[in-house]
Protein backbone atom coordinates (compact mmCIF):
# COMPACT_ATOMS: atom_id res chain seq x y z
CA UNK A 1 0.00 0.00 0.00
CA UNK A 2 2.92 2.22 0.93
CA UNK A 3 3.85 1.81 -3.09
CA UNK A 4 0.35 4.30 -3.96
CA UNK A 5 1.17 6.98 -0.87
CA UNK A 6 4.69 8.19 -1.32
CA UNK A 7 7.05 8.65 -4.55
CA UNK A 8 9.38 5.40 -5.82
CA UNK A 9 12.14 8.18 -6.36
CA UNK A 10 12.15 10.36 -3.73
CA UNK A 11 15.88 11.71 -3.88
CA UNK A 12 14.58 13.31 -6.95
CA UNK A 13 11.19 14.93 -6.19
CA UNK A 14 12.46 15.27 -2.37
CA UNK A 15 12.91 19.60 -1.16
CA UNK A 16 15.24 19.71 1.64
CA UNK A 17 15.14 23.24 3.18
CA UNK A 18 16.93 24.72 6.02
CA UNK A 19 13.96 26.94 7.69
CA UNK A 20 16.31 27.91 10.11
CA UNK A 21 19.76 27.66 11.39
CA UNK A 22 18.74 24.83 13.35
CA UNK A 23 15.38 23.11 11.85
CA UNK A 24 15.09 21.57 8.66
CA UNK A 25 12.26 20.25 6.14
CA UNK A 26 12.68 16.81 4.69
CA UNK A 27 9.34 17.77 2.15
CA UNK A 28 8.21 15.55 -1.21
CA UNK A 29 4.94 14.38 -2.51
CA UNK A 30 2.11 12.12 -0.31
CA UNK A 31 -0.97 10.77 -1.77
CA UNK A 32 -3.47 10.21 0.77
CA UNK A 33 -5.70 7.47 0.12
CA UNK A 34 -3.06 7.10 -2.97
CA UNK A 35 -4.71 9.56 -5.03
CA UNK A 36 -5.46 12.95 -2.75
CA UNK A 37 -1.97 15.25 -2.93
CA UNK A 38 -1.81 16.40 0.39
CA UNK A 39 2.02 16.38 0.51
CA UNK A 40 4.25 15.03 2.86
CA UNK A 41 6.91 16.51 5.17
CA UNK A 42 9.54 15.76 7.96
CA UNK A 43 10.83 17.91 10.27
CA UNK A 44 14.86 17.89 11.62
CA UNK A 45 15.17 19.67 14.72
CA UNK A 46 18.65 20.42 16.59
CA UNK A 47 18.47 21.02 19.87
CA UNK A 48 20.45 23.06 22.45
CA UNK A 49 22.27 19.97 23.51
CA UNK A 50 23.11 19.00 20.59
CA UNK A 51 21.41 15.94 19.40
CA UNK A 52 18.95 15.93 16.78
CA UNK A 53 15.16 15.40 17.03
CA UNK A 54 13.54 13.57 14.05
CA UNK A 55 9.32 14.36 13.41
CA UNK A 56 7.41 11.92 11.07
CA UNK A 57 10.85 10.45 9.26
CA UNK A 58 10.05 10.36 5.36
CA UNK A 59 12.07 8.13 2.77
CA UNK A 60 16.10 8.06 4.81
CA UNK A 61 17.55 8.89 0.94
CA UNK A 62 21.57 9.38 0.94
CA UNK A 63 21.34 13.15 0.55
CA UNK A 64 19.18 13.10 3.76
CA UNK A 65 21.53 10.71 5.54
CA UNK A 66 24.15 13.58 4.71
CA UNK A 67 21.96 16.33 6.23
CA UNK A 68 21.39 14.82 9.40
CA UNK A 69 24.77 14.01 9.28
CA UNK A 70 26.00 17.56 8.98
CA UNK A 71 23.36 18.35 12.13
CA UNK A 72 24.63 15.97 14.91
CA UNK A 73 23.46 12.73 16.48
CA UNK A 74 20.09 11.40 15.90
CA UNK A 75 18.64 11.05 19.74
CA UNK A 76 15.57 11.09 19.31
CA UNK A 77 12.75 9.60 16.01
CA UNK A 78 9.00 10.88 16.77
CA UNK A 79 6.29 9.59 14.88
CA UNK A 80 3.30 12.11 15.01
CA UNK A 81 0.30 10.14 14.85
CA UNK A 82 -0.39 6.31 13.86
CA UNK A 83 -0.07 7.46 10.14
CA UNK A 84 2.95 8.74 10.43
CA UNK A 85 4.97 5.83 10.73
CA UNK A 86 5.72 4.28 6.89
CA UNK A 87 9.48 4.79 7.59
CA UNK A 88 9.97 4.40 11.16
CA UNK A 89 11.99 0.94 10.14
CA UNK A 90 14.74 2.32 8.40
CA UNK A 91 15.19 5.30 10.37
CA UNK A 92 15.36 3.31 13.81
CA UNK A 93 17.76 0.41 11.82
CA UNK A 94 20.40 3.32 10.91
CA UNK A 95 19.67 5.32 14.26
CA UNK A 96 19.47 2.66 16.63
CA UNK A 97 20.45 4.53 19.60
CA UNK A 98 17.41 7.33 19.33
CA UNK A 99 14.66 7.22 21.72
CA UNK A 100 11.57 6.13 19.54
CA UNK A 101 8.36 8.03 20.09
CA UNK A 102 4.85 7.38 19.80
CA UNK A 103 1.48 6.86 21.17
CA UNK A 104 -1.18 4.16 22.34
CA UNK A 105 -2.36 1.49 19.39
CA UNK A 106 1.06 2.50 17.15
CA UNK A 107 3.23 -0.46 18.27
CA UNK A 108 -0.28 -2.88 18.12
CA UNK A 109 -1.11 -1.41 14.57
CA UNK A 110 2.72 -1.95 13.33
CA UNK A 111 2.81 -5.45 14.53
CA UNK A 112 -0.64 -6.20 12.96
CA UNK A 113 0.45 -5.11 9.63
CA UNK A 114 4.31 -6.81 10.22
CA UNK A 115 6.18 -3.84 10.15
CA UNK A 116 9.76 -4.19 11.23
CA UNK A 117 9.85 -4.20 14.57
CA UNK A 118 10.77 -1.12 16.61
CA UNK A 119 11.38 -0.30 20.30
CA UNK A 120 9.31 2.38 21.29
CA UNK A 121 11.22 4.10 24.16
CA UNK A 122 8.28 6.73 24.99
CA UNK A 123 4.59 5.50 24.34
CA UNK A 124 1.86 8.12 25.46
CA UNK A 125 -1.31 6.73 26.56
CA UNK A 126 -4.56 8.16 26.56
CA UNK A 127 -4.78 8.41 30.41
CA UNK A 128 -2.41 9.99 32.47
CA UNK A 129 -1.03 11.83 29.82
CA UNK A 130 0.58 14.37 31.52
CA UNK A 131 2.62 12.06 33.19
CA UNK A 132 4.54 11.15 30.93
CA UNK A 133 7.76 12.50 29.72
CA UNK A 134 10.48 11.99 27.39
CA UNK A 135 13.76 13.25 28.90
CA UNK A 136 15.08 16.58 30.38
CA UNK A 137 17.35 17.26 27.10
CA UNK A 138 14.29 16.70 25.04
CA UNK A 139 11.67 18.50 27.67
CA UNK A 140 13.60 21.12 28.30
CA UNK A 141 13.04 21.75 23.99
CA UNK A 142 9.87 21.20 23.77
CA UNK A 143 5.65 21.85 24.85
CA UNK A 144 4.57 18.64 23.94
CA UNK A 145 0.54 17.68 24.07
CA UNK A 146 -1.16 14.09 23.26
CA UNK A 147 -4.41 14.51 21.16
CA UNK A 148 -5.87 11.29 22.22
CA UNK A 149 -8.86 12.90 21.28
CA UNK A 150 -8.28 12.87 17.50
CA UNK A 151 -9.08 10.05 15.12
CA UNK A 152 -5.30 9.61 14.29
CA UNK A 153 -3.93 10.41 17.93
CA UNK A 154 -1.48 13.30 17.27
CA UNK A 155 1.13 13.98 19.18
CA UNK A 156 2.19 17.59 18.55
CA UNK A 157 5.33 19.51 19.43
CA UNK A 158 6.26 23.22 20.44
CA UNK A 159 10.42 23.66 19.48
CA UNK A 160 10.52 26.55 22.20
CA UNK A 161 13.63 28.24 21.12
CA UNK A 162 12.52 28.93 17.96
CA UNK A 163 8.66 29.70 18.51
CA UNK A 164 7.80 26.57 15.60
CA UNK A 165 4.98 24.32 16.12
CA UNK A 166 5.87 20.70 14.69
CA UNK A 167 2.19 18.92 13.81
CA UNK A 168 1.32 16.21 11.82
CA UNK A 169 -2.60 15.85 10.89
CA UNK A 170 -4.04 18.45 13.16
CA UNK A 171 -4.06 21.49 10.48
CA UNK A 172 -3.20 21.15 7.13
CA UNK A 173 -2.22 24.39 5.15
CA UNK A 174 -3.30 22.52 1.45
CA UNK A 175 -1.91 23.09 -1.29
CA UNK A 176 1.34 21.05 -0.99
CA UNK A 177 2.95 23.21 -2.90
CA UNK A 178 6.59 22.88 -1.87
CA UNK A 179 5.73 19.09 -1.60
CA UNK A 180 5.14 18.70 -5.01
CA UNK A 181 7.70 21.76 -6.29
CA UNK A 182 9.98 19.01 -8.15
CA UNK A 183 7.40 16.67 -8.80
CA UNK A 184 5.74 16.27 -12.47
CA UNK A 185 2.18 16.51 -10.46
CA UNK A 186 0.53 19.66 -10.08
CA UNK A 187 -0.65 19.77 -6.32
CA UNK A 188 -3.66 21.10 -7.40
CA UNK A 189 -4.99 18.63 -10.20
CA UNK A 190 -7.21 16.12 -10.06
CA UNK A 191 -11.44 16.61 -8.50
CA UNK A 192 -10.56 14.49 -5.31
CA UNK A 193 -7.63 16.49 -4.56
CA UNK A 194 -9.48 19.67 -5.04
CA UNK A 195 -12.00 19.12 -2.88
CA UNK A 196 -9.58 18.12 -0.14
CA UNK A 197 -7.59 21.28 -1.03
CA UNK A 198 -10.95 23.35 -0.14
CA UNK A 199 -11.65 21.87 2.86
CA UNK A 200 -8.25 21.93 4.72
CA UNK A 201 -6.88 25.74 3.39
CA UNK A 202 -6.39 28.50 5.87
CA UNK A 203 -6.65 31.25 3.73
CA UNK A 204 -9.17 33.84 4.48
CA UNK A 205 -11.77 32.55 7.20
CA UNK A 206 -10.79 29.33 6.99
CA UNK A 207 -14.43 28.84 7.84
CA UNK A 208 -14.10 25.03 5.87
CA UNK A 209 -11.99 23.56 7.86
CA UNK A 210 -13.30 25.15 11.05
CA UNK A 211 -16.15 23.24 10.04
CA UNK A 212 -14.23 19.74 8.69
CA UNK A 213 -12.13 19.61 11.93
CA UNK A 214 -15.62 20.53 13.96
CA UNK A 215 -18.27 18.43 12.43
CA UNK A 216 -15.43 15.33 11.55
CA UNK A 217 -12.39 15.14 13.05
CA UNK A 218 -13.28 16.10 16.41
CA UNK A 219 -17.01 14.82 16.71
CA UNK A 220 -15.97 11.65 18.78
CA UNK A 221 -14.87 13.63 22.04
CA UNK A 222 -14.97 17.47 21.07
CA UNK A 223 -14.72 18.39 24.59
CA UNK A 224 -11.15 16.38 24.99
CA UNK A 225 -10.09 17.72 21.54
CA UNK A 226 -11.39 21.24 22.98
CA UNK A 227 -8.65 20.70 26.13
CA UNK A 228 -5.66 19.76 23.94
CA UNK A 229 -6.31 22.63 21.09
CA UNK A 230 -6.76 25.12 24.12
CA UNK A 231 -3.60 23.43 26.21
CA UNK A 232 -1.18 24.30 22.42
CA UNK A 233 -2.90 27.46 22.15
CA UNK A 234 -0.94 28.69 25.34
CA UNK A 235 2.18 27.84 24.05
CA UNK A 236 4.39 30.34 22.55
CA UNK A 237 4.73 29.89 18.57
CA UNK A 238 4.88 31.77 15.30
CA UNK A 239 5.58 29.37 12.53
CA UNK A 240 3.69 26.02 11.93
CA UNK A 241 5.32 23.22 10.28
CA UNK A 242 2.62 20.81 9.16
CA UNK A 243 3.41 17.16 7.75
CA UNK A 244 0.36 18.27 4.30
CA UNK A 245 0.97 21.36 3.02
CA UNK A 246 3.09 24.67 3.44
CA UNK A 247 4.96 25.93 6.15
CA UNK A 248 3.48 28.83 7.92
CA UNK A 249 6.52 31.14 8.15
CA UNK A 250 4.79 33.32 10.62
CA UNK A 251 1.72 34.47 12.15
CA UNK A 252 0.89 30.76 12.36
CA UNK A 253 -0.32 31.25 16.35
CA UNK A 254 -3.46 33.66 14.76
CA UNK A 255 -4.09 31.11 11.80
CA UNK A 256 -4.09 28.36 14.84
CA UNK A 257 -6.74 30.34 16.68
CA UNK A 258 -9.16 30.97 13.34
CA UNK A 259 -9.17 26.95 12.56
CA UNK A 260 -9.57 26.17 16.18
CA UNK A 261 -12.11 29.27 17.01
CA UNK A 262 -14.75 26.99 18.17
CA UNK A 263 -13.06 24.57 20.14
CA UNK A 264 -10.64 27.40 21.86
CA UNK A 265 -14.54 28.91 22.75
CA UNK A 266 -15.70 25.44 24.00
CA UNK A 267 -12.59 24.71 26.08
CA UNK A 268 -13.26 28.60 27.73
CA UNK A 269 -16.75 27.98 28.59
CA UNK A 270 -15.67 24.82 30.31
CA UNK A 271 -13.76 26.60 32.65
CA UNK A 272 -15.91 29.28 33.54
Amino acid sequence: MSSKLVPSNPSEVMVIRNVTENITTLSAPFYRFGRIKVGGRGTLVKLPSGGVAVFSPVALTPEVRETVSGMGPVKYIAALDVEHHIFLGPWHEAYPDAKVIGMEGLPEKRAKQKNEEVPFAVVFPSKDKGSVKVDEDFDTAFDYEFVASHANKELVFNYKPERTLIEADLLFNLPAKEQFSKSKDSPTAGILTKLFTALNGTSGSGGAQKRFIWYAISSGDRTGFSKSVSKIASWDFDRIIPCHGDVIETGGKGIFEKIMQWHLDMAKDKKD
